[in-house]
């Protein structure tokens, strides 16, 4: 059986926040137990030219809901960049969730071939829907959620691999 465009995306967003969401928990975790501000965790960056750790979420979650919406013709929530706390964060996730659940399989049954074009100003690639996804929709979430780890990291949160990697049940 072949895999399907449904089970090549939304499990996989799904997934990806919640090992985002569990990220988050050990973050706030940290600076409870550190003395440390939180706006200091929700504002740290990689690098001087990189987004912080909120946008980092932000932008995730939009990957996922984008995506999610071009490859299946759902009408994802807008939401507003407006996060600025671990709570509001965790609120964002939540609800980019609770969309991505409502995408179903049958409404991406024929996305593979569907055409996707995106204008970012100067970068206006244009793909089959298989492509979009393996090329650049998932490359560009899992970016997200891996700078949102290594900012943890380097904000001296206790997360590793495994965290990155979830849990499996």
């Amino acid at each position: 059986m072949a895999l399907s465009m449904y089970t090549a995306s939304i499990p996989v967003f799904v997934r990806g926040l919640g090992v985002l969401s569990a990220l988050l928990v050990k973050a706030e975790e940290h600076a409870e137990q550190g003395g440390i501000l939180p706006e200091v965790l929700l504002g740290a960056r990689l690098a001087p030219d990189m987004l912080p750790l909120t946008a980092q979420v932000q932008r995730a979650c939009d990957t996922a809901k984008l995506s999610a919406e071009r490859l299946s013709g759902v009408v994802a929530p807008k939401f507003e960049d407006g996060e600025v706390s671990f709570e509001q964060l965790q609120q964002r996730i939540a609800a980019t969730l609770v969309y991505l659940h409502s995408v179903g399989a049958e409404q991406m049954a024929d996305s593979g071939e569907r055409a996707i074009a995106l204008d970012f100003e100067a970068f206006q690639p244009k793909f089959t829907g298989e492509a979009y996804l393996l090329t650049f929709a998932l490359p560009n979430f899992f970016f997200h959620v891996a700078t949102a780890h290594g900012i943890l990291r380097n904000s001296e949160v206790q997360v590793g691999k495994l965290d990155y990697l979830g849990h499996y049940d």
